[in-house]
């Protein structure tokens, strides 16, 4: 057996770091955490000075036992999990169990970090050892009784208040009220109209276009015209005044520079991973520890990036070195700066001994290491690559050009009445040549104003056409991973390495879908986040949420300790617990009266939670059972006014009473009006029905369905009988390659819309034209 053991986190690494160190290693991977604490009230006593009981996780047993073994055998023991608190905990872990087992007596341990697995680092690390850090050991351990203490009092409130099997945690809970607070704001949006005038113009046959800015001496704002009738007669008057031309009056030029975003941190490759790659956080993160972990190549297995969990925008000297001298090479040296470029983090706590998120080695290109990379792993290693060699590069120089227009007909209105073009062109590219962060929404970037021809003031230009346009002002867009992970930093609420969890977390429990790439909360989601921000209102503050992160950064840098923390957390939250299980009632959680009368016996209705959704109902029931639906496009909060007593021209075949359009779990469906007492149902088809035949039994119809997490599926119409479905929009056409009498539409965000074959053996595609 080897001298020095050697303890990793997982076996890729392990293997990596076995070849750096040689035959007098043994590195064995420890599969993640060790230890966790009990699945069970009192895991944390608060009574006892917040004593925490472990236990070893049963999945992990068996490398626990293996590690035990091997350092009996072995004299000197090297901790390398990963460069941060959980790694540091975890190594604290098999620490303690191996002098609770007797494997460590009169032997040495020491604890190695580095944040790149390359040869030198992995060498340098063991040169310098140290000694397990107990500050960051318990700023995690803070933050897993924190975690803990939230969990397992406020879970059993939401079982009894709002419905059994639901939950909430610390971090999760203020995370699910910005998704809440968004919805809502859209909801109350009150859509705004107004119009612009648009000149389409002519000069030495280059076209462009110029917008009204001033109209009768007065600069436009959005909102200067807000209806047709007055856009119409600006038009008429503006026409009548140019008489088909217009005189440029002011041409006015600049230069500006536009500067690289700094290299990537844990949180900006997770933005622009969903932004331009269409990844999860989570997904984002397994494939970077893919690459972090290492590659293998034909010669080695070479980990291709430095660690990926990381706040801190700093480059080592050597790799900035490395940076320039490639982009001198490649790009030509006036593509590098004279002076080092140097990023300050926004990050009020970041971990400044760590670096930014980059190549181990930008000699190795994305072109070298392709064929050794998955799509995936190629894609993200592309992305980190060309980040970190742009971060290091010249601005970009920007030319612009705003060109303002009047009537030539009269010089007395050149004033009253403006057009203004605007335009730029990228005279020097810089950084640009390599890469261009992304932008979220609306966002405009650079490019996108139109080419304009070279003018002189009082040069005369043709006009075309002037046209009215009509606009409405639109809400805020509802959030996406990338907005959702930038609003979680802004507002301070959890740390780099949580976004994932905290994402995943939220749509597991069904708390929030992802629908065509945008977060909307469900109807338990909104009212989970009503009890919290109703009787928790503190504990889901963005500001109390930001303040202790704060203070468990404290704790790792030893400038705090974590028993008081948890003290003075847990005083107040205990005893609000108390009260709201002793004092509210579930109806208080779950109902919501509203200012309306019930239609048939008129006593108040109220918003309730069902089994899935929300709906209305008579605070008269059983005796009066009214109820309706909410209309899943409804605005100001208003219910679409669709009873579920709307008939249909039919009676109930068991009963004879009105047929009526319900709506449940999975959608409107038809059903009898004499419900309870009769549970007649019939499928609701028309709607959802494609109209194209099912290719397996060909005797049903391929319908639009929701799943139970609510993502869009079809399948047969003659359910269960037929089993057939895809998630792709159906097409009713055959596949020329394999006959299969169906195609699907299939729409990504690199290779746009096609038609493909939904069988998995024939591979078929072909590209449609967007018109």
């Amino acid at each position: 057996m080897s001298k020095n053991l050697v303890i990793v986190e997982s076996p890729a690494k392990a293997k990596t770091i076995k070849k750096y160190l040689g035959k007098d290693f043994e590195v064995i991977a420890s599969y993640g955490h060790v230890r966790d604490l009990l699945p069970k009230k009192g895991a944390v006593d608060p009574d006892n000075h917040f004593e925490m009981h472990y236990e070893v996780i049963e999945k992990n047993a068996k490398h626990v036992a293996t590690i035990v073994s091997a350092m009996k055998k072995a004299d000197t023991l090297y901790l390398a999990t990963d460069p941060d608190r959980e790694g540091e905990a975890i190594s604290w872990h098999i620490l303690n169990i191996l002098k609770e087992k007797k494997a460590l007596t009169k032997k040495s341990a020491y604890r190695v970090v580095f944040h790149e697995i390359t040869k030198s680092a992995i060498q340098a690390a063991v040169a310098q050892p140290r000694d397990v850090s107990m500050d960051l050991v318990n700023a995690q351990q803070a933050r897993r009784a924190l975690d803990y203490l939230v969990g397992f009092n406020l879970s059993p409130l939401l079982w009894r208040k709002v419905r059994r099997g639901l939950s909430a945690g610390r971090v999760q809970s203020p995370a699910l009220r910005l998704i809440v607070e968004r919805e809502e704001e859209i909801e109350r949006f009150v859509s705004q109209e107004y119009w612009d005038l648009t000149a389409d113009l002519l000069s030495q046959q280059h076209t462009f276009s110029a917008k009204l800015h001033t109209y009768q001496g007065e600069k436009l704002e959005q909102f200067s015209m807000t209806n047709a009738a007055t856009a119409e007669q600006a038009k008429e008057q503006i026409e009548k005044e140019a008489q088909g031309r217009l005189c440029v009056a002011t041409v006015e030029k600049k230069q500006r520079k536009r500067n690289p975003a700094s290299p990537f941190i844990t949180s900006t490759l997770q933005q622009e991973s969903a932004r331009k790659l269409g990844l999860s956080a989570e997904r984002t993160m397994r494939v970077a520890q893919q690459l972090y972990e290492g590659i293998e190549t034909d010669s080695e297995s070479i980990g291709l990036i430095s660690y990926m969990r990381t706040d801190s925008v700093n480059l080592a000297q050597e790799a900035i070195q490395e940076i320039r001298a490639l982009i001198a090479e490649r790009y030509g040296k006036e593509n590098v700066p004279e002076e080092v470029r140097l990023y300050k983090t926004k990050a009020k706590n970041a971990q400044e001994a760590h670096e930014a998120i980059r190549p181990t080695s930008v000699q190795r290109t994305p072109e070298l290491m392709k064929d050794y990379l998955s799509e995936e792993q190629f894609k993200l290693y592309d992305l980190i690559w060309k980040r970190t060699m742009a971060c290091q590069m010249i601005s970009a120089t920007i030319d612009t050009v705003a060109i303002d227009l009047n009537p030539c007909a009269s010089k007395d209105n050149q004033k009253k009445t403006i057009f203004r073009a605007t335009g730029s062109v990228i005279t020097d590219p810089g950084f640009m040549r390599v890469y261009q962060e992304g932008v979220d929404d609306k966002a405009e970037d650079v490019g996108e104003e139109s080419l304009l021809p070279p003018l002189q003031e009082g040069d005369i230009v043709s006009l075309q056409t002037l046209t009215c346009h009509q606009h409405f002002t639109e809400p805020l867009p509802r959030y996406s991973e990338a907005t959702l992970i930038k609003a979680l930093e802004e507002c301070g609420i959890g740390r780099p390495s949580t976004y994932a969890s905290i994402i995943s977390t939220l749509q597991r429990r069904e708390y929030a879908l992802l629908e065509t790439k945008r977060f909307r909360p469900t109807d338990v989601g909104r009212v989970v986040n009503r009890f919290l921000t109703t009787y928790f209102t503190r504990y889901v503050d963005y500001g109390f949420t930001a303040q202790l992160e704060d203070e468990l950064d404290a704790i790792s840098r030893g400038e705090k300790e974590w028993i008081p923390l948890l003290q003075e957390f847990w005083g107040p939250f205990n005893h609000q617990v108390l009260e709201v299980a002793e004092t509210v009632k579930r109806k208080d959680v779950t109902q919501e009266t509203l200012e309306e009368q019930c239609p048939q016996c008129a006593k108040p209705l109220t918003l309730r939670l069902g089994r899935r959704d929300r709906f209305i109902g008579c605070t008269g029931y059983p005796e009066c059972t009214y109820t309706r639906s909410l209309n899943a496009n409804q605005t100001n909060g208003e219910a679409d006014g669709t009873s579920s007593e709307e008939t249909v021209d039919k009676t109930c075949p068991d009963c004879g009473h009105p047929l009526g359009i319900k709506q449940g779990p999975y959608g409107k469906f038809i059903g009898c009006s004499n419900y309870p007492k009769c549970k007649h149902v019939e499928s609701l088809q028309t709607a959802n029905d494609t109209g194209v035949e099912c290719p397996e039994c060909h005797q049903g119809k391929m319908l639009k369905r929701r799943s139970r997490r609510g993502k869009i599926f079809f399948s047969c119409s003659r359910y269960p009988d037929c089993k057939y479905a895809t998630w792709n929009e159906p097409v009713s056409e055959a596949c020329s390659k394999c006959a299969w009498p169906m195609l699907t539409k299939k729409i990504t965000k690199s290779r746009g819309t096609e038609l493909v074959c939904p069988r998995a053996t024939c591979g078929f595609s072909k590209k449609v034209e967007e018109s």
